[in-house]
């Protein structure tokens, strides 16, 4: 690299770009970086990202000043502590504010692992947003208290957490096609879809009054109501109950081409298996890479579709 490059590179970096334009610009790097904090975490050590972040400063610093014609390597070191940098300081220093007291808002963790949950898997309070997968693939191996996360949430309805890849597939899988939520609860799932495209209606029977808040839009209907008002081409239900009674509503309605369901892959623990096997008229389908999409991987969650069968032809 030339002088007028790395000077050009230098400007660049000066600007600050993030962390995403970093990690497309410097693939090799980024994997450093993250193998190292990897490293930090596989030896329980998360108090070591600070001296870790320090470490990586004066390297980059040391690098300039004693640059002897190695202007990739100098750029290499200080692109390292600048993805650090920006992946992890923020974290340490709002860590210290919750030290401080600041802790309005937070999961009830304890103060780091309550920090991180929050700020990768929600905007604000309890309330849910499409999961970034490289800041969740960076940070939730910080996270030592992972168990607790579930049991916290789900007294408020929430049963699993969406990438922002998965909402991107699921808007691909559904496509221009009419589209039905039954079970919507708070609405998560069909906001993400519109906000997507997506011609989705949300419903609910409104059963977790007690401990959910139904946005208006989210319409009060059974799922046997919804299926016969909106004559949906594709239905979607994400965690629906263990050995429900209304999904093989799905199955009998006529317009329904495609169902997708979000839920576990423990059959005791969502849907009515009896139904997915009784029923005839859809192939069945276990997509694992949609299900890699839903969060946390802890949860071992699955996605099933159901996709109508082609009627025979006389050539068939």
């Amino acid at each position: 690299m030339n002088h007028e490059s790395y000077a050009k590179t230098l400007a660049w970096l000066n600007t600050r770009p993030p962390l995403d334009a970093l990690c497309a610009r410097y693939p090799a790097e980024w994997a450093a970086v993250q193998h190292d904090i990897a490293a930090i975490v596989e030896r329980g050590a998360a108090q070591e990202l600070k001296s870790y972040l320090a470490r990586l400063s004066a390297s980059a610093t040391a690098a300039q000043r004693g640059r002897k014609g190695s202007a990739d390597a100098a750029l290499s070191q200080l692109v390292r502590s600048r993805m650090a940098h920006e992946s992890v300081e923020k974290l340490c220093l709002d860590m210290l504010a919750a030290d401080a007291g600041v802790t309005k808002g937070k999961l009830r963790f304890n103060l780091f692992n309550g920090y991180v949950a929050q700020k990768l898997l929600f905007s604000r309070e309890l309330e849910r947003k499409p999961v970034s997968l490289p800041w969740f693939r960076l940070f939730w191996p910080l996270v030592w208290q992972k168990k607790r996360l579930m049991p916290l949430v789900q007294p408020k309805g929430i049963y699993c957490f969406y990438s922002h890849d998965l909402i991107e597939a699921l808007a691909r899988l559904i496509s221009s096609r009419r589209c039905l939520e039954i079970g919507a609860g708070d609405g998560t799932l069909a906001r993400f879809l519109q906000d997507q495209g997506v011609r989705l209606t949300a419903t609910d029977n409104h059963a977790w009054s007690h401990a959910v808040e139904y946005p208006q839009w989210v319409q009060k209907l059974d799922a046997g109501a919804a299926l016969a008002a909106h004559a949906p081409e594709v239905v979607i239900c994400s965690w629906p109950p263990s050995q429900n009674d209304f999904e093989r509503k799905v199955f009998d309605a006529p317009s329904v081409q495609l169902y997708i369901v979000i839920g576990s892959r423990h059959r005791i623990a969502t849907g009515n298996w009896k139904d997915y096997a009784r029923q005839s008229a859809f192939d069945f389908q276990d997509d694992k890479k949609l299900a890699a999409l839903v969060l946390p991987p802890e949860l071992g969650a699955a996605v099933y579709l159901f996709q109508r069968k082609r009627p025979a032809t006389p050539a068939d």
